[in-house]
């Protein structure tokens, strides 16, 4: 009993100061959003088209990087600044992995693994880069014709709808071309992001404790040994390890690449899902969404990277020989010690 409650002591710690971090950042970056960010300079910038929109938030990690400890604040404010709801959601699913820190991660992890002699270490990077893309682009292509029919009204909570009138009480809305004071806005970004600091950060400890409950009944070691004789079921062992695990985008490639005898596909689901989805992001959602869209978003983002996996695991192939080893031998990442030969008896 002593061992169980220090063990989710240790992981609700580790979680909760993991995040903290980012999630002050995220609040550091939002308050500077609100205060600097013209809201009509980012309706303008926006383009009409809802894939083309999806497209632009998939590939905006890459102008305002961001772990998803901290994104799910940023994307808050930009959704009040009048960005549209689906390239927020695509922002803040493919924000996380379309981050240059994380991409360099991801390739610092995997740059000795190899296959057939292949180093892959490239190849994860793209891989995990286009799945997170193609899946964050597909996900707000179908939550932007879901608020066509139901209104943006009915996806978001209140503290997320767009503002598109200036607040009574702001001395300065009567006056929009008289520029405020530096005191001004340096109170403006502190109150915003005190606020969405203490906002999220309450749900943060709530995710943190039910991960770290549920992590204290799984074996990681169990889900390897189960995966090496049936690669497929490896995938959404892997997706639930990565739901459950609450890790950071920066650092859960090293802990994927430890997996060294599991099918690189089932990895990669690993990769792709995490910074997407987990109890701690759950928890942050429903300060966010509504519980349709958040239903919405889990079905799509383990739907599309299940099937993403798999089409890797069944197509992909690198530079020379197969990605995924043939059953029953040694897994890539590891050296395979040749025997001997056996000399002749003269």
């Amino acid at each position: 009993m002593v061992d169980q409650i220090r063990d989710f002591l240790l992981t609700f710690s580790s979680i909760l100061w993991e995040a903290m971090p980012f999630i002050v950042l995220g609040a550091i970056v939002a308050g500077i959003l609100e205060e600097l960010l013209p809201q009509q300079w980012i309706t303008k910038f926006m383009p009409k088209a809802p894939l083309a929109s999806a497209a632009v938030g998939g590939a905006l990690g890459l102008i305002f990087p961001m772990c998803e400890c901290g994104i799910v604040v940023v994307m808050r404010r930009l959704l009040k600044k009048g960005l549209p709801l689906s390239c927020c959601i695509a922002y803040m699913l493919a924000g996380p992995i379309m981050n240059v820190v994380v991409l360099l991660s991801t390739y610092y992890a995997f740059k000795t693994h190899e296959i057939d002699g292949v180093r892959i270490g490239v190849d994860m990077v793209l891989l995990r880069a286009l799945g997170g893309f193609l899946i964050a682009t597909i996900t707000g292509v179908i939550v932007y014709m879901m608020s066509k029919k139901t209104g943006v009204a009915a996806l978001v909570t209140a503290t997320a709808m767009p503002s598109s009138l200036p607040m009574a009480d702001d001395d300065d809305a009567m006056a929009p071309g008289k520029p405020k004071p530096l005191i001004k806005r340096l109170s403006n970004i502190s109150s915003t992001a005190l606020h969405d600091f203490m906002d999220i950060t309450v749900f943060l400890i709530l995710g943190a404790i039910l991960a770290a409950v549920a992590k204290m009944s799984i074996q990681p070691g169990t889900i390897e040994r189960m995966s090496q004789d049936q690669p497929f079921l490896a995938i959404p062992l892997m997706m639930l390890l990565a739901v459950l695990m609450c890790l950071c985008s920066e650092a859960d490639a090293f802990v994927a690449a430890s997996f060294t005898k599991m099918a690189v596909s089932a990895k990669l689901a690993f990769l792709v899902l995490g910074p997407m989805l987990d109890l701690k992001l759950l928890m942050m959602f429903t300060r966010v969404f509504r519980a349709r869209l958040i239903a919405t978003i889990v079905v799509c983002v383990v739907t599309l990277s299940l099937l993403y996996s798999i089409v890797i695991h069944v197509t992909y192939r690198p530079i020379t020989g197969p990605l995924l080893w043939p059953q029953g031998t040694a897994s890539p990442t590891l050296p395979v010690d040749k025997p001997a030969p056996i000399e002749e008896k003269k």
